[in-house]
């Protein structure tokens, strides 16, 4: 006869990075519908801690602030060594999951096949057949500062013109058609609320375009929150346009549509998931976009120019969303 232990201690160590981090969180959603008695621990960096602060079964956060020599993960050792987990996902292959007590290990290694999608490789690593889509909840505080930056009122349309590299910002100009577009009389959204996001650092692109927006129907979301009150601040929209970005992945997660744009990036690995999303890519693939001589990621400038404003007004009809 084969023992039922319950699952009541969960390990979650995740990535640094806000769409990397956003699109483990499908496993979470896994974790909280089949472990539902189920305390988890989430290891994840200091930038990404607001985005799991809402998961309903949450024991604790732990921020990993990288350190020199890999000090980080001796330091999250310290931290949980004394708990012994029922259960670890490690999706960062760290030594750590592999030197505290554990029943069960689930650890991105080697084996899982990076050309799948980032959503289809985590789901490997559990050994899912069918990947859970990604979720994000909210606290009351995130939901409380969301209605603030968008109270009720008509539909909204959200806008994410900028990312962390120029490279892939689709011009601020093309964007700002697409809204005029959007938002016209006869458009797909007609005279809706526009909402723009950007992260800090990106307010000068960003602002450029919600001064584009009749002052009635514009929202100012430009580097106002920290990720998790982004997030729920998105989740207010109905309907999402933007870069390859974090907020792209937060947009889908939340359930809102969401339509990226995408240069110089790897749309098989990262497009927006799930069935309300879809996206349009340069005629040109990533490799393609950089072979030019004097290539320099932090000089090159946007490297979108040949997606045009008619292309992406295509890409948005086709998609149907």
């Amino acid at each position: 006869m084969t023992l039922n232990i319950e699952t009541k201690h969960i390990l979650f160590i995740t990535s640094s990075r806000i769409g990397d981090a956003v699109l483990s969180s499908g496993l979470l959603n896994y974790i909280y519908q089949n472990h539902p008695n189920a305390k988890v621990t989430i290891a994840c960096a200091p930038l990404v801690v607001s985005l799991f602060e809402g998961f309903p079964n949450l024991e604790r956060i732990i921020p990993i602030k990288k350190q020199k020599y890999n000090k980080h993960w001796f330091f999250l050792w310290q931290k949980i060594i004394a708990t012994r987990f029922d259960m670890v996902i490690d999706l960062r292959n760290s030594a750590v999951s592999r030197l505290i007590f554990a029943r069960k290990r689930y650890i991105f290694g080697s084996y899982v096949d990076k050309s799948l999608h980032k959503v289809e490789q985590n789901a490997s690593v559990m050994k899912l057949t069918t990947p859970p889509d990604p979720k994000l909840w909210f606290t009351d505080a995130q939901k409380e500062k969301a209605l603030a930056l968008i109270p009720q009122g008509t539909a909204v349309l959200g806008i994410g013109p900028t990312a962390n590299w120029a490279g892939k910002t689709w011009p601020v100009d093309r964007f700002i058609e697409i809204i005029k577009w959007m938002t016209a009389e006869n458009g797909l959204m007609p005279n809706v609320r526009v909402a723009v996001f950007a992260a800090p650092g990106e307010e000068e692109a960003a602002r450029t375009v919600l001064a584009s927006v009749p002052q009635n129907r514009a929202l100012d979301v430009i580097a106002k929150t920290d990720p998790g009150t982004a997030a729920a601040t998105l989740a207010r929209c109905d309907y999402y346009i933007g870069n390859d970005s974090g907020l792209m992945h937060c947009a889908a997660a939340a359930g809102v549509k969401t339509f990226g744009v995408f240069g110089p990036s790897f749309p098989h690995i990262y497009r927006p998931w799930g069935k309300d999303s879809a996206y349009v890519s340069t005629p040109e693939s990533f490799d393609q976009l950089i072979d030019f001589d004097g290539y320099d990621t932090k000089t090159c400038g946007c490297l979108m120019t040949t997606l045009s404003v008619d292309m992406v007004k295509e890409a948005i009809k086709k998609a149907g969303l």
